[in-house]
């Protein structure tokens, strides 16, 4: 089947929210997914006509570029759903740094950002309790500039 990634619309929160498990036990989750839709930063795979994965793609992390949240339906995993998302969120950050972050306990999603370059930036404590956030960045591109000395 053929993935396909775009703009998440209003009439997609239903089907994002149906495979986000979070949107039942998270009362904040739906919000934050129709506030991303609304400020164009939610991405959606499709596969086969239906919503297979999302990825929130924002500032939220001190203004940077930041992939705050990836999210896969749990019958499509490893299927590379993950990766196409994060691939595609990097062709269109327009600046040269990208960060994402995840729990500690985490490693399927540790092993996806080392999968695809990105390297451990730094810990976050008491987010969740006993279970660091890790941070990861990406160098996208060098851009050209001025250099500065101090």
């Amino acid at each position: 089947m053929t993935v396909r990634i775009r703009l998440a619309a209003a009439d997609d929160a239903d089907a994002i929210c149906a495979i986000d498990p979070r949107v039942r036990t998270v009362p904040g989750r739906r919000p934050f997914i129709e506030r991303a839709i609304a400020a164009s930063e939610c991405h959606v795979s499709v596969e086969g006509g239906a919503i297979a994965g999302y990825a929130v793609f924002d500032r939220s992390l001190y203004e940077q570029p930041f992939i705050s949240l990836l999210l896969v339906d749990q019958p499509r995993w490893r299927r590379g759903i993950g990766a196409a998302l994060m691939r595609h969120i990097e062709s269109i950050c327009p600046e040269e740094k990208l960060f994402t972050s995840t729990n500690a306990s985490n490693t399927p999603m540790q092993c996806l950002c080392e999968k695809l370059g990105f390297v451990r930036s730094g810990y976050i404590e008491n987010l969740d309790d006993g279970d660091p956030e890790i941070v990861y960045f990406k160098r996208l591109r060098q851009l050209g500039g001025a250099t500065h000395s101090c």
